[in-house]
């Protein structure tokens, strides 16, 4: 269904792409490019726009945009300490814990609020030693950042007391659902939470974050139509679909991308099921000649034949699970679609090859960028990195300003909107510059830090910090080992040590000293909740046996292998 313009132009881009390769020094040269190009943007906002939400470029002022909690630093912190710079990380998270209250009269989105605030704390609680901050004792299961994140996650929780469990849209954070709140909400707006809360459940020992998480994917599971499908839009009370259209594309795809990425920082054979199940749906009624349509759930009949730009995370998201063929195959259309503009529009008729009516704008996502990092860590093919510096070039000659760097209003005569979303320094950057450093710590290197691991945990029995780093949608890095550190799993570590030593000695003796203290009444509860907060504690699960594992392209799950 491509235009053979569209064929032509994909050959020639690859043929002229693969031609080169980078030497260590031309990958060094183009970080130091991506590192300006963060410090223009990131200083601006700073400069002109904090505490606001985000910068607007045009005007170097800024603006409240998600819910009036300096986003854009949030959102940032992290991709400083990417980026190598400690003292700023150390400086910004002080600053954060300073200024940021989420006990404001907001009505936020529970998605937005999830996967920039909770994620981008979450994330930079989980790098503070690597980022050489005081650690309060028992770091990663205590911390300010961590107290931070799970107060702005406890707050969207009431969305999720829905009879289905399946969440509202938006909530006031400090009233809850408003009695006129829409029940109407988009696909990934219920899918997308489990990386985040299952984080906050396993450091805090509190479970409701990962019950009401896995509630609602399970919820969303059911609702999927006779051909395996599941739409855009759905009412959260009724279950019933309000959109019907079935795709890869904005509504839906980071529910995709939890199910796979929850499979793998969770251990969890049931997501990837899911997954599984869903991919052989879209495979076979959505996908033409390596594009992805959007078609009836019930029917599967083509009814929008357009690429959109959120779905350039798709062939990297294929590639974690080995599907390399089909996934270069759909990077290479969508790459096409950045060299005919410039930057992917929000919407792109495959029929027609062009822009589709009031979709033609570039708000510098981050996806397909996102795609190159993982494909080339993938097949080492330097034709990723070519892409990459397109990329960069592409956004430094379009939408830089004096103040920042601009979306682009109009790709087709690249005019200019005034707003620079927190996603532009919080993901478009750091997946720029850790295409182009393949040792970088995040790809489980040690370019930039001293070590490659840190301990956590009572008495520093965990390692944190080892690689295996998991993206969540916004680009924040959760590391999975630190989900063994607290909590019950600490407790399942100490009844496992104790079966061992019972089962070493002989009968009728103990350790020197007598046997060991049980631990105090609350030890396995949250820590992380401020002093003077009810505490609630947390169940125990049984450890799974190392014969209950499996791995797929290196990752580890548990289930019957």
């Amino acid at each position: 269904m491509r235009a053979p313009v569209l064929v032509t132009l994909c050959v020639l881009v690859l043929s002229d792409a693969a031609a080169r390769q980078f030497t260590e020094e031309e990958m060094a040269a183009v970080r130091q490019r991506i590192k300006s190009m963060f410090y223009h943007a990131y200083n601006s906002y700073l400069d002109n726009a904090f505490p606001y939400d985000e910068l607007r470029p045009l005007t170097c002022d800024g603006q409240d945009t998600w819910g009036s909690f300096s986003l854009t630093l949030i959102d940032a912190l992290d991709t400083l300490l990417v980026l190598g710079n400690q003292t700023e990380f150390q400086r910004v998270a002080s600053l954060l814990q300073d200024t940021v209250d989420f006990d404001i009269d907001v009505n936020a989105s529970v998605f937005e609020t999830n996967i920039r605030v909770v994620g981008g704390l979450l994330s930079a609680h989980l790098l503070a030693g690597r980022g050489a901050m005081d650690l309060e004792p028992g770091w990663p299961c205590a911390g300010p950042l961590l107290r931070m994140a799970e107060d702005a996650a406890r707050r969207l929780l009431p969305a999720f007391q829905t009879p289905t469990g399946m969440p509202y849209g938006t909530v006031n954070l400090q009233r809850g659902v408003g009695p006129t709140e829409t029940p109407v909400t988009c696909t990934a707006g219920v899918g997308t939470f489990i990386l985040e809360f299952t984080t906050l459940s396993r450091l805090t020992g509190d479970d409701a974050f990962e019950d009401a998480a896995r509630r609602a994917l399970r919820a969303l599971w059911g609702t999927r139509s006779d051909i395996g499908l599941v739409g855009n839009h759905i009412d959260v009370l009724s279950k019933k679909w309000v959109a019907q259209d079935a795709g890869i594309g904005a509504g839906v795809d980071s529910y995709f991308e939890y199910l796979v990425k929850g499979a793998i920082m969770l251990q969890d054979e049931e997501l990837l099921d899911m997954f599984l199940e869903y991919d052989r749906a879209l495979q076979n009624y959505t996908r033409f000649d390596d594009w992805y349509l959007w078609v009836q759930m019930h029917k599967g009949t083509v009814s929008m034949p357009v690429f959109q730009s959120l779905e350039a995370f798709w062939p990297g998201l294929q590639s974690l699970l080995g599907n390399l063929d089909g996934a270069v195959r759909t990077f290479q259309n969508y790459y096409s679609v950045w060299r005919q503009f410039g930057g992917l529009p929000e919407f792109y008729s495959i029929p027609q090859g062009y822009t589709v009516d009031k979709r033609e704008g570039y708000p510098l996502r981050p996806e397909l960028i996102e795609s190159a990092m993982y494909l080339f860590r993938a097949t080492g093919d330097h034709t990723y990195l070519q892409l990459g510096l397109d990329a960069l070039e592409s956004i430094e000659k379009i939408s830089r300003t004096p103040c920042g760097y601009a979306s682009v209003k109009d790709l087709r005569d690249h005019q200019l909107d005034n707003r620079m979303e927190s996603f532009f320094l919080a993901e478009t950057v750091k997946y720029l510059y850790l295409l182009f450093d393949p040792a970088h710590f995040l790809h489980g290197g040690g370019a930039e830090g001293d070590g490659s691991w840190e301990p956590g945990g009572e008495a520093g029995r965990c390692v944190l910090g080892a690689g295996g780093f998991v993206f969540n949608t916004e680009a924040h890095p959760l590391d999975p080992a630190a989900l063994h550190c607290c909590g019950r799993h600490a407790q399942d570590r100490q009844q496992l040590r104790d079966v061992l030593l019972g089962l070493a000695e002989p009968a009728g003796q103990s350790e020197p000293g007598g046997p060991e203290e049980a631990p105090p009444p609350g030890q396995w509860e949250s820590i992380a909740l401020k002093p003077g907060a009810r505490k609630t504690p947390s169940r125990s699960c049984p450890v799974q046996p190392f014969s209950a594992r499996f791995s797929v392209l290196g990752q580890v799950f548990t289930g019957d292998a």
